[in-house]
């Protein structure tokens, strides 16, 4: 036996309750879409934001390394006198403290806001100890005295140390009745050092550069 033919007011009832049901499971989805790309949009800006920091640090590192970074050089040069200088302009050097290799015998010499090499800290002492190593008394080039420099500088308010090893370039000439005077040449770097290291690194050198 068939079914009685369905209400036709009910079956528009049916009809409409069916499409509210489908706007209803579309909105649900679209609600769910909508939070689904809050959440990655939240997400993304979080993680480029992660991104930002993280170069800005990285950068921050590399400026601080670069500031760090100090290497002298001579701004002029006299037969008794280097005025030194820092490569970077932004670096203020505020004192320096030099060691010199213990074979001289020379106690470690400490300038404040000129910063400078004077044959007078090591003139007599250098000669004595070229002797001692049997080098000649006129030099057949440019010698090398090796020293570490202790450089307190700012950047930017900042304060930094820096501590490196460097040649002094000078010569020495003269005659016997005159006598044999010192002169300066210049300074290079060599490489940077650790406080603690210094001394030991600069006796070394010196026992290289002295043996021929």
């Amino acid at each position: 036996m068939n079914d009685a033919p369905e209400n036709p007011k009910e079956a528009r009832a049916a009809e409409a309750a069916a499409i509210r049901r489908r706007w209803i499971s579309l909105g649900e989805g679209v609600a769910v879409l909508a939070v689904l790309i809050s959440a990655l949009t939240l997400y993304l800006n979080w993680s480029n934001k992660q991104d930002e920091r993280a170069d800005k640090a990285a950068e921050g590192r590399k400026a601080s390394a670069r500031a760090a970074r100090l290497v002298l050089h001579a701004d002029s040069v006299k037969n008794d006198r280097i005025l030194l200088k820092s490569a970077d302009p932004s670096q203020v050097i505020q004192s320096q403290t030099i060691l010199f290799p213990r074979a001289l015998g020379v106690a470690a010499v400490d300038t404040t806001g000129d910063p400078r090499i004077e044959a007078g800290w090591f003139d007599a002492a250098l000669k004595h100890a070229r002797k001692k190593a049997s080098l000649p008394d006129d030099s057949v080039g440019d010698e090398k005295l090796p020293v570490a420099i202790t450089t307190r500088f700012v950047v930017g308010g900042d304060a930094y140390e820096s501590v490196a090893l460097y040649d002094i370039g000078y010569g020495i000439s003269g005659r016997w009745i005159t006598g044999h005077s010192l002169a300066l040449r210049g300074l290079s770097h060599v490489e940077s050092l650790k406080a603690d290291s210094a001394q030991a690194t600069v006796d070394a050198r010196w026992a290289r550069v002295t043996k021929r």
